[in-house]
């Protein structure tokens, strides 16, 4: 589950004098006339083909073009699917041979998308194209990347949305941010896949949990990634806006290679709920239960960010700590 959001998530937008902490957006001090944006989040459900989530996506961003949207939230792994229910052949410890199935991940690794990367993670090079680009070729991947990036361009939409990353052999869980004049400027591996997700997806990199800043409209914006679910106390303790963009999902519009889900039929097996909250705890757009295909949109103001927090919280984020806390790969230094 994102949030800043993607997929199952979320997104925060405070001032930046408030602690970083999860996924969120948080943003700095600007005049009153210049924090107000329009922000939203897509409750659609993930596709198994990359090349027709594109075309999904690309409609939906268009769409919220025309309504002056700023900034949209897609769900995690919206672009090659998330495999609800799939067990992914698995059945007992220590099975081999002709008793396990690798269709599933085949089939999984089929709707994923090739964005260039290496797979350690190229970090900054891949960010700003330093990477080799092999002969006869147009990209450096599947062409996924350049896609992304010309719908941003095209609508003047920045998005967040999560992709089933392929890199040498293994998928990932990526959420890549897509910035409407400089293209991707941040992308990021989920560092810990939850339960039976580690069958299929490999473990991204702790220093890309770097927060991703961008500037919209006047409005500096920090952007990063949180995975817990309590959307209002997080927007009220950190004094932030808190997107959140869940799937409402069908048994029957899983793929047929996930047989799990064959006697099912219409089964909702994914509620959805996705949700805008503001610094108040206030519930501005959703949550959208049992609703397949719905966008929430809200014109948010940044100077309600302003303030000290629940209790102070940001105040005594600033204190000096007597423990130091530390990520391989990321500088945690404040500055």
């Amino acid at each position: 589950m994102f949030f800043l959001g993607c997929g199952v998530g979320s997104l925060r937008l405070p001032q930046l004098s408030a602690y970083q902490k999860g996924h969120r957006l948080l943003q700095d001090m600007a005049p009153k006339s210049q924090q107000k944006l329009k922000i939203a989040t897509a409750q659609v459900h993930t596709v198994h083909d990359s090349q027709r989530a594109l075309d999904v996506l690309e409609t939906r961003v268009r769409k919220l073009s025309a309504e002056h949207v700023d900034l949209v939230l897609f769900p995690e792994v919206f672009v090659g699917g998330f495999p609800r229910l799939s067990t992914f052949g698995n059945s007992a410890i220590g099975t081999f041979g002709d008793e396990k199935d690798y269709n599933p991940w085949v089939n999984h690794w089929r709707a994923s998308a090739d964005l260039g990367d290496t797979p350690k993670g190229a970090g900054q090079r891949w960010i700003k194209r330093e990477l080799p680009r092999p002969p006869n070729r147009a990209y450096r991947g599947d062409g996924t990347r350049e896609r992304l990036e010309k719908i941003a361009a095209d609508t003047g939409v920045f998005i967040v949305v999560g992709v089933v990353e392929r890199s040498g052999g293994s998928l990932y869980s990526s959420i890549v941010y897509i910035c409407p004049r400089l293209g991707i400027i941040g992308k990021r591996r989920k560092v810990m896949p939850t339960g039976l997700e580690r069958v299929a997806w490999g473990q991204g990199s702790p220093s890309t949990l770097e927060a991703v800043s961008t500037t919209i409209r006047g409005v500096k914006l920090r952007m990063s990634e949180i995975w817990v679910p309590l959307m209002q106390t997080i927007g009220v303790e950190c004094n932030a806006f808190v997107l959140s963009a869940t799937p409402c999902i069908r048994a029957s519009d899983l793929p047929e290679w996930i047989t799990e889900a064959a006697e099912r039929g219409d089964e909702i097996v994914s509620r959805g709920g996705s949700v805008i909250v503001s610094p108040g705890g206030d519930v501005l757009g959703g949550p959208g239960w049992d609703n397949e295909d719905e966008i929430f949109i809200a014109e948010v103001d940044f100077a309600d960010c302003e303030s000290s927090g629940d209790d102070g919280v940001a105040m005594a984020h600033a204190k000096n700590n007597g423990f130091v806390f530390t990520v391989d790969g990321l500088d945690m230094r404040i500055t």
